[in-house]
């Protein structure tokens, strides 16, 4: 009895931990995240990872992410051009990892921007990125040379 009471303070201990920090308990058992920023600034102060190809001006950006940040999936409201001095239009070689129900469907898309880790396609209201993506996306990035 004093074990199966230890496992229930424990287990609640854990939901209790998981939902203040606005995790969900799928979320961190499989090392993910989902966030949310207003703007590119906020972005940059409150997130681990690089996305160098996001517009200064992007609002609304929402990402899920691997807690290291290196599988990542991005989608921002802008009405800015990529920069040439980072991305290069390629033809789509990989595709996203995860898939929310705001990401568009990276797979219909032929043509991409590659922006260095990151391959980038156009959505109505501004960009949606991913990475890892694939060698040869990288290699075509202004952004790697």
């Amino acid at each position: 009895m004093k074990n199966s009471r230890r496992t229930l303070i424990a287990a609640g201990a854990l939901l209790t931990a998981v939902s203040l920090s606005g995790c969900s308990i799928a979320d961190t058992l499989q090392n993910e995240s989902s966030l949310e920023f207003e703007s590119v600034t906020v972005m940059e102060t409150d997130w681990n990872a690089d996305a160098a190809w996001v517009p200064s001006d992007a609002t609304d950006i929402r990402v899920h992410a691997s807690f290291n940040g290196e599988i990542a999936i991005l989608a921002a409201t802008t009405p800015a051009d990529l920069d040439p001095a980072l991305c290069a239009e390629v033809e789509r070689q990989s595709g996203p990892v995860y898939g929310e129900d705001w990401a568009p469907d990276a797979y219909s898309a032929d043509e991409a921007w590659a922006c260095g880790i990151w391959t980038v396609i156009p959505t109505d209201d501004g960009w949606f990125g991913w990475t890892p993506n694939d060698p040869d996306e990288q290699q075509a990035s202004p952004a790697t040379k």
